[in-house]
């Protein structure tokens, strides 16, 4: 059946996955105590196939032929906005925190249609259908996926092959008639501790003196050599009170090594063609950064109603100035989501027949997202007051010693005290916690920097266009 249970996604990750966690080897991550919530936070992806609210929009086709929309092919714009919309309710089921284990490694399969395409009509190569082959599989069998592709990187200033330490990018050290053998480093992977498939991408172009790093695989991640270093930003107990959102969920992204890691033929999809190597990072950009946009809708969105709600419970409404900054923070929400739907209507038709967001609109909703995030939290911080974070705990709300003076001083005419610090909890687990700052850093740097997408949306730009506009009004002949 090409739809699993959540029971069966846990299952599938009992295996001899090397992970470490504080320097400590995990022996099973689904009952860690702190990846045991990756793993449950991941499971909502499967959950939502098995519910009713979601299965048209979670399943394509019924009965033994149904699976999972996120292995499906985009070819029209209703193909991309469904997508979106699927993203956008799992990553409200997640409480704001996108859920990633099947978004994140079908962005990356996309991309690869793209790319193996355009490298198999230009140089002969027959990558493609790996690539395809490869879909069905994790298609038939219903896979969580994860994508390592940002290398460490080492001295930025130098390219791949210019490094002190040659491992700093991920590279093929020796080939074989059967396939590669692979070492190096990635970092940032997201939800590889709780992934079923791991799929390696080039982070940058390549001149023909790096050929070696232009490399695009899949290995599971019990494969020898494999090794998962679990970052333990956002980790330990948080109280279902004053952490709303955070509590009891996580996502982890690891420091990814490859120790002499055999990757056979039928998983490798980019060997040494070192002109492709941008193509490959670029094609999986353009549909990761729709993934990015669709997700932060409901973090926007969380955002904006915070501040409504407690511009209420402050009994703030109609003073100017908060009503100025609620209209700013209506406008900045309203308008990330009418880009990112006017990207999926736009979307491009290329070959072997995918419909990609178009890139320009992906890159100006990732850019307006990302440059105005910091002042949107700013705003609404100023609406709360500074109970975000000098407010009382659970317990005293709970112990008969202090609940009065909370119920007392904490009340704000007919909104009762609990309510308000309710209100309050959300906010500050939102901008003002480990998962405050984890989203704000994510915010400049997930899914590309300010910088790229500017670059991005410019080169996407019809300059010529608008410059013969110009002239024409200006009498300034060709």
């Amino acid at each position: 059946m090409p739809l699993r249970t959540t029971a069966e996604y846990r299952a599938s990750l009992q295996d001899a996955r090397r992970v470490f966690f504080r320097g400590q080897r995990v022996d099973d991550v689904t009952t860690h105590p702190a990846m045991a919530e990756a793993v449950t936070h991941a499971a909502i992806d499967f959950q939502m196939a098995e519910q009713s609210e979601f299965r048209n929009l979670a399943v394509v086709g019924s009965g033994p032929d149904a699976y999972s929309r996120y292995f499906h092919l985009p070819t029209t714009a209703d193909d991309l906005l469904k997508r979106s919309a699927l993203i956008e309710s799992a990553t409200r089921e997640g409480r704001t925190l996108v859920v990633l284990i099947k978004e994140i490694g079908t962005d990356a399969l996309f991309g690869l249609h793209l790319a193996t395409k355009a490298m198999d009509d230009a140089i002969g190569t027959s990558y493609l259908p790996r690539v395809q082959s490869f879909l069905d599989m994790c298609r038939e069998k219903d896979l969580a996926l994860a994508v390592a592709q940002t290398d460490v990187k080492g001295d930025r200033s130098r390219s791949p092959s210019d490094q002190s330490h040659p491992d700093y990018y991920v590279r093929i050290v020796e080939r074989r008639p059967d396939g590669i053998v692979v070492s190096g480093a990635k970092v940032h992977t997201s939800v590889s501790v709780n992934c079923n498939e791991l799929i390696v991408l080039p982070t940058r172009a390549m001149s023909e003196r790096d050929a070696d790093y232009a490399v695009a695989f899949a290995v599971t991640p019990d494969t020898p050599g494999v090794t998962l270093i679990a970052s333990p930003h956002g980790t330990g107990p948080r109280d279902a009170f004053e952490r709303p959102l955070s509590s009891g969920r996580k996502m982890f992204e690891t420091l990814t090594v490859f120790e002499n890691v055999f990757v056979p033929n039928e998983r490798v999809f980019l060997a040494g063609e070192w002109q492709f190597a941008g193509p490959v990072a670029v094609d999986f950009v353009e549909f990761h950064r729709f993934t990015a946009i669709s997700y932060k809708l409901p973090l926007v969105d969380l955002l904006v109603g915070s501040a409504f709600l407690l511009a209420q419970y402050n009994g703030l409404t109609r003073v100017s100035h908060i009503r100025d900054k609620l209209a700013r923070l209506v406008a900045y929400a309203e308008t990330l989501r009418a880009l990112t739907h006017a990207a999926a209507a736009q979307c491009h038709v290329k070959a072997p027949g995918l419909a990609v967001p178009d890139p320009m609109l992906v890159n100006l909703a990732k850019l307006h997202f990302a440059s105005g995030y910091h002042q949107a939290v700013s705003w609404a911080q100023d609406i709360a007051g500074g109970l975000l974070v000098t407010g009382p705990a659970a317990e005293d709300l709970e112990s008969p010693e202090t609940r009065g003076y909370i119920e007392k001083y904490f009340g704000a005419g007919q909104v009762t005290a609990e309510a308000r610090l309710r209100a309050m909890n959300v906010l500050a687990d939102l901008t003002a916690s480990d998962f405050g700052g984890y989203q704000e850093v994510l915010a400049v740097h997930a899914e590309g920097s300010i910088e790229a997408e500017k670059l991005t949306a410019l080169r996407n730009y019809n300059s010529k266009e608008t410059m013969a506009y110009a002239m024409r009004m200006a009498g300034i002949g060709e």
